[in-house]
């Protein structure tokens, strides 16, 4: 519920803080003082009334800012787990909502949610979860069709059929959308897959081997120049060992004189073990040169040969292996492509399986789906068959004594691609108010004031399946006289209380210890809803648990009362709105104001008290313009003095 409403700089609010109780709360006061900005505030609040230029031009003149408040109870698990998603932060059952809206006067907008800064579109959503107004049509819960579905499901017990159905589409849809993948790729997969296996046949038949690309560059590097290295061999090994004064032989005499030096200066023992050293190396090098030379093959074919591989490889590396890394091995790159179209054919391939099994799943889905939404239409016109007549009872009782009502219900084919996971069903409440006129879908009743007794009518019977636990009237009592404002005050009250037609009473034990005692000795249920009423009609404030009253005062500079007798130049003076809880004698001579205006007479205060005093009602009063009439029965009696 809706605990407590702080509302500052709000046109002509300067700052007030409401608190409301579970239960029927009604706000009356006279026309122009400010009813309507609470409705205002809370569609403000709630995200059903936007920032900008519209909410801007509600500031109160001269101020920064206005700023709206409110403290929400949350009752059920359920509500809290939706809520917390819809606001994207962890909410726990014992602990209240804070929710802040500021609007600036250049027509900026925040919101937070318990300190957290939340959006505009995450506030909407939240606050048609919490709060269900009625008044303005584009806003109200259940003038939306797919909420009077979710809601009749719920009146028909249908939830678990309905999560099947939901589950059972959404399982039809993953198929469906991958048969439309694999179909509309048909020519596609089939062209990729030709040209992988194309690719891994060249691949193949090369046979490659990680490494092999250096080995055969550097081989066919030597055959290429095998006769130019014949030369240079020879060449360097006739200096080295053949003719006369070879360098081998002119190392060994430097060596001999190396010797010689020792010989007479052990101190050129070092340069001596150099030339020794010096010699060692050349003679080495003289024989690897002369395996080598013996070793080296300028035979033509196997130069032919190596070329043809190395086109080969460069052939493989230029097609494949265009992602290997700077200084890595092109061959393992070309390999490694190989790898990952092997894979790609393998997942090709399945899927030509796939396609067979997914029409057969398919088929056995959308069999599936048939039966489920076939049972949930079944369940659902069992349920608006029952409840029609509920309602119309509603209706008469209300003084829509010719309106009638229906569930428009009309189903569509499994493999519609219409269909959601609401089920097979499309649905409207219909109603005629009145004869000759046709059955409309409820959300274009054009009449506030009937659309308001048709929101009261159903709610009164399906507020068992509406988790919103917070109402607001605020055009319920349009064109309606003192009788039917009376029957009206009574369905919000019991609505309030959880008497509702048609809904199991709870056991007796429970029922007696959560009674609260009227004053006509009646028992009523401890309130488990709360209904906020804005209404003109005393009939309608006499049902209140909880009676506010809105007034519009002159104040001067210091914030008291000021009277034009005082201050006649109007400097200083401003406009402010109040409100204050109505108890005893407060409430009873606003009752009286509410039917005879200002100059309440005797009779009409006791006509207010008799409102409030069901023993006394039941002997019948005088009407409080002096003309007789017959009062209320005993139906439209509402013990709620408070």
């Amino acid at each position: 519920m809706l605990r407590e409403l702080h509302i500052s700089n709000l046109a002509i609010i300067e700052n007030i803080d409401i608190e409301l109780a579970p239960g029927l709360n009604v706000f009356t006061g006279q026309t122009g003082s400010g009813k309507s900005l609470i409705l205002g505030a809370l569609e403000l609040l709630l995200g059903l009334r936007g920032g900008g230029g519209d909410a801007a031009v509600m500031v109160r003149p001269g101020c920064r800012e206005a700023r709206v408040s409110g403290l929400f109870e949350i009752a059920g698990a359920d509500l809290v787990e939706r809520l917390g998603g819809a606001l994207d932060q962890p909410l726990t059952i014992d602990e209240p909502v804070l929710i802040t809206r500021r609007v600036s006067a250049a027509g900026r907008s925040s919101v937070s949610v318990n300190g957290l800064p939340a959006t505009a579109g995450m506030l909407r959503e939240a606050g048609q979860m919490l709060v269900d107004i009625h008044g303005q049509h584009d806003q109200q819960f259940l003038l939306k069709p797919a909420n009077q579905l979710a809601i009749l499901d719920a009146f028909a017990g249908a939830g678990e059929s309905r999560r099947q159905f939901a589950e059972t589409l959404a399982e039809l849809r993953q198929s469906q959308r991958r048969l439309a993948e694999l179909r509309y790729s048909e020519e596609k997969r089939l062209d990729s897959l030709e040209l992988y296996r194309f690719q891994i046949d060249e691949i193949d038949s090369v046979a490659l081997h990680p490494g092999e690309y250096d080995e055969v560059r550097a081989r066919y590097n030597v055959l290429r120049n095998a006769s130019h290295l014949q030369a240079l061999s020879a060449r360097t090994l006739d200096a080295l060992t053949d003719g006369d004064e070879t360098v081998l032989e002119r190392v060994g005499a430097l060596q001999q004189c190396g010797q010689e030096l020792v010989r007479m200066d052990p101190g050129l023992a070092g340069f001596a073990a150099q030339l020794a050293q010096a010699s060692e190396l050349l003679g080495d090098a003289a024989r690897s040169l002369e395996r080598y030379q013996d070793a080296l093959d300028a035979d033509p074919s196997q130069l032919a040969e190596v070329e043809e591989r190395l086109d080969v490889l460069n052939k493989m590396i230029h097609k494949y292996a265009r992602s290997a890394e700077p200084g890595g091995d092109p061959v393992e790159a070309v390999l490694e492509y190989r790898r990952q179209i092997g894979l790609k054919v393998e997942q090709l391939e399945a899927d030509a399986q796939t396609l067979g099994d997914l029409d057969d799943r398919i088929a056995r889905s959308t069999k599936a789906l048939a039966a489920t939404g076939k049972r949930l239409t079944a369940l659902r016109s069992k349920a608006a068959r029952r409840l029609k007549p509920l309602i119309e009872d509603q209706f008469r009782e209300l003084e829509m004594n010719e309106a009638t009502f229906e569930v428009a219900l009309s189903s569509r084919s499994a493999d519609d691609a219409a269909i959601d996971s609401s089920g097979l069903d499309a649905m409207d409440f219909m109603v005629r108010t009145n004869p000759g006129q046709e059955m409309l879908p409820l959300r274009k009743i054009a009449s506030g004031g009937e659309i308001s007794r048709i929101m009261l009518a159903l709610k009164t019977i399906l507020a068992g399946q509406d988790q919103v636990t917070v109402l607001i009237f605020d055009e319920i009592d349009a064109n309606i006289g003192d009788r039917l404002g009376a029957t009206i005050g009574q369905k919000m009250r019991a609505l309030a209380h959880g008497n509702r037609p048609g809904v199991k009473s709870r056991p007796a034990d429970v029922q007696s210890a959560k009674a609260t005692a009227t004053s006509d000795g009646d028992a009523q249920a401890d309130p488990n809803c709360q209904i906020i009423c804005i209404t003109h009609l005393s009939q309608i404030a006499a049902c209140a648990d909880h009676h506010l009253q809105i007034r519009k005062e002159v104040v001067g500079k210091d914030g008291s009362a000021a009277d034009s007798a005082d201050i006649t130049d109007g400097a200083g003076r401003r406009t402010v709105a109040k409100v204050r809880v109505l108890t005893g004698e407060q409430r009873v001579q606003e009752l009286a104001e509410m039917m005879a205006g200002t100059s309440a007479t005797a009779a009409t205060i006791t006509h207010a008290r008799n409102l409030l005093t069901p023993s006394k009602r039941a002997k019948g009063t005088a009407c409080p313009r002096g003309k007789p009439k017959a009062r209320p029965d005993s139906r439209a009696a509402c013990p709620a003095a408070r």
